[in-house]
């Protein structure tokens, strides 16, 4: 076993050719140190919600992942009130996003928009969360994620599990199964 490289801030995500960072993932994930950050408000604004269509078993990629964007019609934006956060790199601090808008569900407080500008100021990528209720639970989370860079109109989705087996919520894990001698016992080196 090795030690994994710096998996933080704007490093390029793995298998994401470079269209999201490793703190992309999940929205925002990592270290909040970089930024400075500022509650914008509240407003109302169509985003993506309830994304069992996206999220149907019968749904292959091939029928939702197309050249450009998603299919819509496998896809849902309802009006929620979202509060809008604003992520601004701090002097001295260095990211590949020096500013950030994130948009999070008033009820679940799940990131579903952001905005990423580069360092000229302008929009540059945008990113959905596209989340269901997983009511045995209960939470609200992302069925799957895309992120769109406008500049090369390109994108990554990820999350397309439709044809895999279900999320098992009731699996208990303890610390030891995180062990180095547990990842040998399951073959891995």
């Amino acid at each position: 076993m090795r030690r994994a490289p710096n998996v933080a801030y704007d490093n390029p995500g793995t298998a994401s050719e470079g269209l999201r960072t490793n703190d992309m993932l999940d929205m925002f994930n990592g270290a909040l140190d970089r930024y400075d950050w500022k509650l914008v408000g509240k407003r109302e604004l169509y985003v993506p919600y309830n994304a069992y269509r996206a999220d149907a078993s019968e749904l292959k990629p091939e029928d939702l992942v197309k050249a450009g964007h998603l299919d819509p019609k496998h896809l849902r934006y309802e009006l929620h009130r979202v509060w809008v956060v604003e992520a601004t790199l701090k002097p001295g601090q260095r990211h590949i996003n020096p500013r950030r808008t994130y948009y999070t569900d008033e009820d679940s407080w799940q990131i579903l928009l952001a905005d990423h500008y580069d360092t000229k100021g302008k929009l540059w990528r945008l990113s959905e969360a596209h989340v269901i209720n997983y009511y045995e639970v209960p939470m609200v989370s992302p069925t799957l994620e895309v992120h769109y860079d406008l500049l090369n109109g390109r994108y990554l989705v990820s999350g397309l599990d439709n044809q895999e087996e279900q999320l098992n919520f009731s699996l208990q894990r303890t610390p030891t199964d995180f062990a180095p001698a547990s990842l040998r016992t399951r073959g891995i080196q």
